[in-house]
């Protein structure tokens, strides 16, 4: 402690002077005070006015993060997420607000998906520390939880950052937390967005009843929403071909993109497969089978060939990627066999796509600007969006699609200072004084109190349906890749290798998914051997004939001898009371 007395007399310093040096030192501590507490109130009035919270419950967690935030003020903090619109707001508003409030420089980088997981793999790897947090996938789970390189969250709170937890973060509050815990129960990351891949469809032209006249003369039932993939194919089969044009322009009856491109991989690793029924009962995901294929026993995979006990290239996964292919070539507009992911999102906005199966929801934001064909006069969509129609092979109680959940991961190769300050900017992005703002502008909720708030139900009846999803108990049968995928980066990226090939018609689709079963198998073998995960690490079961396994219940499953039943649809209205009844 600095000594008044002591230094007075080394230093010959009148008495008056000395305490003059401590006034000021108490005024300038008082005035770092000040700014920090000044900015907190004016990001407060200017940007989060929206929030669950009080303004005075607002302001009382801001000092929570002003006064936790002093061990680390001056330090630079970088860390990284994919380009998405939620992140963007994170890395030019959040994290200036950040460190406005807290002193604690904050760099939020902003890179490709494939480019997150690049350097997360090489950070892991090599034990370099690259970022102080990553907003990366919570596909990765099983991946983290096997490898033992990331700090979950669960122990971060309960050891040392337990004084840099903020009081009010409230696990409890995130929706998606079931999809970032492992088979030992720790939460490993911390949800930031996320967003799930519906069924999307113009409903001015489902309602029109001219169209409604003749689908149902064609085919015997009504237009509406499809409960199952016979009716969505006929709904593209009449709008490509029957109804073929609408004011004078073309119009499809399906979208969707085939070109050879890692983007291709993620069409069919986030839940292509379960939407069919490929895999087993199971929420949030298939067990023992989940829906790439790859069974777990014990929680170690044993194996994705058929062979083996999986489901990657059985019966229902080559109907599921022989109707991908069939319904690309026939139904979608004939450039979508050379799009990527991204260049394909923006396309039904322009209005000529009837019906998409398989639509992701953070593209909501981009399809509700005024001025789109898709849009009225009042902003109001002419669109909906609602479940995905499932395959034959889909039965109660299983999965019925993807849904993405960027969530905050720290790394044990971090700093620990550096990880902790990193803790309180994810904490902050994501808390509720600031996560309904953040919501309204993404549209990638996390936090069921804005999804109940005043604010969602004002913006409903401009997002075509989105908040009614989120509302649901229903949306617990989306959910991300899960824990039976052991080694995320290096597994999936053999999916767009393996189906390209069918794509192109090089081979079948059948041969394609014995290809990447095969594959599939190899680098988990490879893992094995390798013994490089010391939780739950693959131990592959020996090959076996696959009629073995199509014999015995649940994945993989035999094949069907009818695997187009009669089309079923229902009324947009009723669709949206079913989900309130999941």
């Amino acid at each position: 402690m600095f000594d008044i007395k002591h230094a007075r007399s080394r230093r010959r310093l009148p008495l008056s002077i000395g305490i003059s040096l401590a006034g000021l030192m108490a005024v300038s501590g008082t005035a770092i005070a000040d700014q920090y507490q000044d900015a907190a109130k004016r990001w407060l009035s200017d940007e989060f006015k929206t929030s669950t919270l009080t303004p005075e419950q607002q302001m009382d967690e801001m000092q929570w993060y002003i006064d936790a935030a002093k061990p680390f003020r001056g330090m630079q903090i970088n860390v990284v997420s994919e380009t998405l619109t939620t992140h963007k707001y994170e890395s030019e508003v959040l994290a200036r607000a950040f460190s406005e409030i807290t002193g604690i420089q904050l760099k939020h980088d902003l890179i490709q998906e494939g480019d997150v997981i690049e350097k997360l793999q090489t950070q892991m790897q090599s034990g370099r520390n690259i970022y102080d947090a990553y907003v990366n996938d919570s596909d990765l789970i099983g991946t983290h939880f096997r490898y033992g390189k990331v700090v979950p969250i669960s122990d971060m709170i309960k050891g040392d950052a337990a004084e840099v937890t903020s009081p009010t973060l409230d696990l409890d509050d995130f929706i998606g937390l079931s999809f970032t815990t492992g088979p030992d129960g720790k939460v490993y990351q911390l949800p930031d967005q996320q967003f799930a891949n519906l069924y999307w469809f113009r409903a001015d032209w489902f309602d029109d009843p001219d169209l409604k006249a003749r689908f149902k003369e064609k085919y015997g039932y009504e237009l509406g929403v499809p409960v199952n993939w016979s009716a969505y194919e006929d709904i593209a089969d009449f709008f490509t071909n029957d109804v073929h044009d609408i004011d004078g322009q073309r119009v499809y009856g399906h979208m969707d993109y085939g070109k050879k491109d890692p983007s291709l991989g993620w069409r069919f690793t986030d839940a292509w497969f379960s939407m069919a029924g490929a895999g087993d009962k199971g929420i949030p995901n298939g067990l023992p089978v989940d829906e790439w294929g790859i069974r777990v026993e014990d929680c170690r995979p044993v194996g994705s060939n058929v062979t083996r006990g999986g489901a990657t290239n059985g019966p229902a996964a080559v109907f599921a990627t022989q109707k991908y292919i069939d319904w690309l070539h026939a139904y979608a507009p004939p450039e979508a066999q050379g799009m990527t992911f991204s260049e394909a999102g923006p396309v039904p906005a322009q209005g000529n796509v009837a019906q998409q199966i398989f639509w992701y929801t953070a593209f909501t934001a981009d399809m509700t600007q005024k001025g789109l064909p898709v849009v009225n006069e009042d902003g109001t969509p002419k669109w909906r969006m609602a479940p995905s129609p499932v395959g034959p092979y889909w039965e109660d109680g299983m999965k019925k699609g993807y849904q993405d959940v960027g969530s905050w991961t720290f790394m044990k190769s971090t700093p620990e200072k550096n990880r902790l300050a990193a803790w309180l900017y994810a904490q902050f992005v994501t808390s509720k004084t600031v996560s309904l703002q953040k919501t309204l502008v993404g549209l990638t909720p996390i936090r069921e109190s804005d999804i109940q708030s005043q604010a969602m139900t004002d913006a409903a009846p401009k997002l075509g349906g989105l908040v009614e999803f989120y509302r649901s108990p229903a949306r617990l049968q989306w959910s991300p890749t899960g824990t039976n995928v052991p080694d995320y980066p290096k597994l999936a990226q053999l999916w767009w290798q393996y189906i390209s090939q069918a794509v192109s018609g090089e081979t079948s689709a059948q041969q394609a998914l014995d290809g990447l079963a095969d594959a599939q198998d190899r680098m988990m073998e490879r893992l094995e051997r390798a013994n490089v995960q010391p939780n739950c690490g693959p131990k592959l079961n020996e090959p076996r004939d696959a009629q073995y396994w199509l014999d015995q219940p649940g994945a993989p499953k035999p094949k069907l001898d009818n695997e187009k039943p009669q089309g079923k649809t229902v009324p947009y209205d009723e669709m949206v009371k079913s989900w309130q009844k999941s």
